[in-house]
């Protein structure tokens, strides 16, 4: 999976997670300050993310993946 193919689907998962608009939801964007995703719809991500993708994120990853376009290239490496 490329990079692009990794935001597009990953905004279609943060939509069904933090009902966020999925055109909301850029490389640039932060999960925390600019999509309001709390620490535990952050975890329901990492879960969601990790059952999608068929990648393990380990604990202490997600929360260094602070923006969609960190999480997208930790998908393309990995899916």
């Amino acid at each position: 999976m490329n990079r692009e193919e990794a935001i597009q689907n990953l905004a279609l998962v943060v939509s069904d997670v933090a009902s966020v608009d999925p055109a909301e939801v850029t490389e640039e964007k932060t999960f925390l300050e600019d999509l309001d995703i709390d620490s535990l719809e952050l975890v329901e991500l990492g879960v969601t993310v990790e059952e999608k993708f068929s990648v393990k994120i380990p604990d202490d990853v997600l929360g260094t993946l602070k923006t969609v376009g960190a999480m997208a290239d930790f998908i393309a490496q990995r899916a």
